[in-house]
C-alpha cells in the first residue's frame, strides 16, 4: 500500500479547486462578453432586415398663386439659358415698359440667364452661388424675391437623350423646382415663359453648318422642349408669358425677332417685343397691385 500524507492531499485539493474557479471565471467572461464589430466574420450575412426607402417628394400638382403685397419696391429673377441672358443686366427695354406701367414702382431686375445651359442646371442656381462671365451671383434661395420668371431652355435641348426621355428629365426637373420653391418661397410668384420659337428656314445660319434636313431636326427638338414646358405650366395652373405664340408669323417665328448674326437669339427688336410681353403680362393679369 502506497500512503500519501495528509499535507500533499491538502495541496493537491487545493490545487484542483483553483483550477476550477479559473476555469468557471473564464467561461463567465467569454458567456458576458459583447463581440465588437472587429470579432465578427467578415463572413457574417445579417437576414431579414426591411429597408424602408425614403419616398421622393410628391409634385406639385396645381399652383396656388401667391398674392403680391403692395410695396413701392419688387424684385424679379429672371433664370434661364442665353434667350435670357440676351436681355442684359439691366433690362433696359423692360424698364422702360415696367416705367410706363408702374411709373412710382421701384423694380430690381436680375439676370441669371446662363449661356449654354440646360434645364438641368436649374437646381443649381436656386441651391448654389455660381458664376458667369466672370460673375457670381448668390443662390436665389439666398435673396429675397417677389416673382421668378423661368425661361424655357429649349434651345439648349438634352440632345445626348433620346427625346422622349430628355422631356421626361425636364419635367422632373421643373417639378423639383417648383415644389422647392412652394416649400421655401411660398410669398414668391412662379411665372414660366416661353422664349422665341427657332426658325424653321434659318435657324443657326452663318453659325452652325445644317442642310435643311439637320436644321428641321434640330427645330422639331428644340420646339419639343419650349411646347413641354408650355403644356407643364397650363397643366399645372402655373402664370404662363407666350412669347412662343405670340412672336409667331404664318406658322413660323417672326424673323424680324431674330439676330440675323446667328439666326438663334432675339434682336433687338425681338428684345423690346419680348420686354413688352412681359410688362403688358404683369399689368393686364394684375400680378402687381397698381
Amino acid at each position: 500500500m502506497i500512503r500519501t500524507n495528509t499535507s500533499e492531499r491538502g495541496f493537491t485539493q487545493t490545487l484542483v479547486l483553483i483550477v476550477l474557479l479559473l476555469v468557471s471565471i473564464s467561461a463567465a467572461v467569454l458567456f458576458f462578453r459583447k463581440p465588437n464589430a472587429e470579432s465578427l466574420s467578415t463572413n457574417t450575412t445579417v437576414k431579414n432586415i426591411s429597408v424602408t426607402p425614403t419616398p421622393s417628394p410628391t409634385p406639385i400638382a396645381h399652383y396656388e398663386q401667391p398674392v403680391i403685397k403692395n410695396n413701392e419696391a419688387y424684385t424679379i429673377i429672371f433664370i434661364g439659358d442665353s434667350m435670357i441672358d440676351a436681355f442684359g443686366s439691366n433690362f433696359d427695354y423692360l424698364r422702360l415698359d415696367l416705367k410706363k406701367q408702374y411709373p412710382n414702382t421701384v423694380f430690381g431686375l436680375f439676370n441669371y440667364g446662363y449661356g449654354s445651359t440646360s434645364i438641368l442646371t436649374l437646381n443649381e442656381r436656386l441651391n448654389n452661388d455660381t458664376t458667369y462671365n466672370g460673375k457670381t451671383n448668390e443662390a436665389i434661395f439666398k435673396r429675397a424675391l417677389d416673382i421668378i420668371i423661368i425661361g424655357s431652355f429649349g434651345h439648349n435641348p438634352l440632345s445626348n437623350l433620346p427625346l422622349d426621355e430628355g422631356l421626361k428629365k425636364q419635367t422632373e426637373a421643373l417639378d423639383s423646382a417648383v415644389l422647392q420653391l412652394v416649400t421655401q418661397r411660398p410669398g414668391t410668384l412662379i411665372v414660366f415663359l416661353a422664349d422665341l420659337a427657332p426658325s424653321e428656314k434659318y435657324y443657326g445660319k452663318g453659325v452652325v453648318t445644317l442642310n435643311q434636313e439637320q436644321r428641321s431636326a434640330w427645330v422639331t427638338e428644340r420646339k419639343a422642349y419650349i411646347e413641354n414646358h408650355i403644356n407643364y405650366a397650363t397643366s399645372h395652373n402655373i402664370p404662363l408669358i407666350n412669347i412662343y405664340k405670340d412672336g409667331m408669323l404664318k406658322g413660323d417665328v417672326n424673323i424680324n425677332y431674330i439676330n440675323k448674326d446667328d439666326y438663334i437669339h432675339p434682336s433687338s427688336t425681338g428684345l423690346i417685343f419680348m420686354s413688352q410681353e412681359i410688362a403688358d403680362f404683369l399689368y393686364k393679369n394684375n400680378i402687381l397691385p397698381k
